[in-house]
C-alpha cells in the first residue's frame, strides 16, 4: 500500500507540473520539492509514530516526482547543444544515483543494527545536495 501511495503522489506531482508548469519557475518548484523531501525524510527518520513515518514516505513521492524530469529540463536548457551525449551522461548519472544511493543507505542501516531510521536520517544528505545545487544555480543566474 505504501509503495502505491508513494507512486500516486509522485504521479500527482508530475501531473501538476505538466498542467501548470508553464506558470511556474522550475528551479523554485524543485527547491520546494527538495525542502519537502528533506522534511519527509526527517519525519520518517525521527517520528516515534509509525503513521507519521508512513505519511512522510507517501508525501516524499510528491516531493521527488519532479526531480528527474526537472533535472533533465534544466540541463538541456543550460547546455542546449549537449545533444545525445548530454542525455547519455544524465542517464548514466541517474542510474548510478539510483543504485549507489540506496546501497549506501542500506549499508548505513545495516551498520546501525538494522535501524532503518538511521538510514533515513543519513538519506537526508541527498535532498540537501539538491537544495545546495539549486541555490548555486540561482546564484550563478543572479551574477550574470
Amino acid at each position: 500500500m505504501n509503495i502505491c501511495m508513494f507512486a500516486v503522489s509522485m504521479g500527482l506531482s508530475r501531473t501538476i507540473y505538466g498542467k501548470y508548469g508553464h506558470k511556474m519557475n522550475l528551479v523554485n518548484f524543485m527547491m520546494g520539492s527538495g525542502i519537502l523531501c528533506l522534511v519527509c525524510y526527517l519525519l520518517a527518520a525521527v517520528s516515534a509514530n509509525p503513521v507519521l513515518g508512513l505519511i512522510g514516505c507517501i508525501v516524499c513521492g510528491f516531493s521527488v516526482g519532479i526531480m528527474w524530469p526537472g533535472s533533465i529540463s534544466i540541463a538541456s536548457s543550460k547546455i542546449p547543444l549537449g545533444g545525445t551525449g548530454l542525455f547519455a551522461f544524465l542517464a548514466m548519472a541517474g542510474d548510478l544515483g539510483a543504485s549507489i544511493g540506496p546501497a549506501a543507505i542500506g549499508v548505513i542501516t545495516q551498520n546501525a543494527g538494522d535501524n532503518m531510521k538511521a538510514g533515513m536520517l543519513a538519506a537526508c544528505v541527498f535532498p540537501v545536495i539538491l537544495i545546495v545545487s539549486l541555490c548555486l544555480l540561482k546564484y550563478i543566474r543572479l551574477k550574470k
